[in-house]
């Protein structure tokens, strides 16, 4: 699919004074170069971090409106990103000739070669299966109840055989509940993440019905679950603060682990029905607890101020739980970390 790419973007924004985005805080990188060339690989957060010191604010300096933030396939390999220190402004453009003049340029390029907004290798894995699974999904969900020949485990190929099995889904996600997700504040089970074994093919409707297993990551049994199978996503949403205040909390680590670090997955305990939604930037926060000092005067106790050591990226949300992937820290992300607005 051939994209048309207008390199200076949207020209009108110059109608908008620098000062407006100089008023609203952002500051250039103390390195940040006149120019770069983009080179395969990139992410629009790495090439912005060459010139911001905040590099999830680079839909502001590149002046997008709503809609384009929710879908910035604006740069390709090749692309030269030129700074205009006055705004400040980033815009692109071309090298004309073997000269080091720049001349912006209107030109086609395929869809698929377009730089992402973050490393989408890493959040690939997450984007269509089925991570988690709360009561109502739980309540909604078919269920294997036989597999062909009494087998215990079955993979690619056999045939399994299901109750409760929608009539109008042809393709099904099997899945088996692994893991509570606990809210680290009120120690309440909000959800189950979620372990993905397969898809399987109604072949013939019915109580049970038929079902072929099309793929199987691991072996699958009587009782998983199955859900209908989530059409494919592709995920190129752009860094955009919430509208609202935000208190979440980091609910679990990606693998089980107790700590992570950059460019690694966890979940937080607030989800859609707390405004959150895919592209939100939230920064981390470390409770530093309480001190107790004996003085002069007795026993004192002083709550430490919180640490803002972090920023994440939110690239999937469910009812109560969203999906974050770390894109900055300065130390260990833990459990019970807190979330909020930036």
């Amino acid at each position: 699919m051939i994209r048309i790419i207008f390199p200076l973007l949207v020209g009108i924004a110059t109608l908008f004074s620098g000062a407006s985005i100089a008023q609203s805080g952002i500051q250039l990188a103390d390195d940040a170069p006149d120019s770069y060339t983009v080179i395969k690989g990139d992410t629009l957060w790495d090439i912005s971090g060459r010139f911001l010191r905040e590099p999830w604010r680079w839909p502001e300096v590149w002046r997008l409106n709503r809609d384009e933030i929710r879908n910035p396939h604006l740069i390709y390999p090749g692309q030269v990103i030129m700074l205009d220190r006055s705004g400040p402004w980033l815009t692109i453009g071309r090298r004309v000739g073997g000269s080091d003049k720049l001349q912006p340029q209107v030109y086609n390029e395929q869809l698929d070669t377009a730089v992402p907004s973050i490393p989408l290798h890493v959040i690939e894995p997450f984007l269509n299966k089925p991570l988690v699974v709360d009561q109502a999904r739980l309540e909604d969900a078919a269920t294997i109840v036989a597999t062909e020949t009494s087998r215990v485990l079955t993979g690619s190929g056999d045939t399994v055989f299901a109750k409760n099995v929608k009539p109008d889904t042809e393709v099904w996600q099997i899945l088996r509940p692994a893991r509570p997700l606990q809210d680290p504040v009120t120690r309440e089970t909000i959800a189950y993440e979620a372990d993905y074994l397969g898809t399987a093919r109604v072949t013939e409707h019915g109580e049970p019905a038929t079902l072929e297993i099309l793929s199987a990551v691991e072996e699958i049994g009587t009782g998983d679950l199955m859900v209908p199978s989530e059409s494919p996503s592709v995920f190129s949403y752009a860094p955009h603060a919430p509208d609202q205040e935000v208190d979440g909390r980091v609910m679990s680590i990606y693998r089980g682990v107790t700590e992570t670090g950059r460019l690694n997955v966890i979940s937080l305990n607030v989800g859609a029905r707390d405004g959150i939604e895919r592209g939100h930037v939230l920064s981390l926060f470390r409770n530093r607890g309480a001190v107790e000092y004996k003085g002069e005067d007795g026993k004192e106790v002083f709550n430490l101020p919180e640490k803002r050591f972090g920023v994440v990226f939110v690239f999937r949300v469910f009812d109560r739980v969203s999906y974050a992937l770390v894109m900055e820290t300065d130390g260990p992300v833990t459990i019970g970390d807190a979330a909020r607005k930036p």
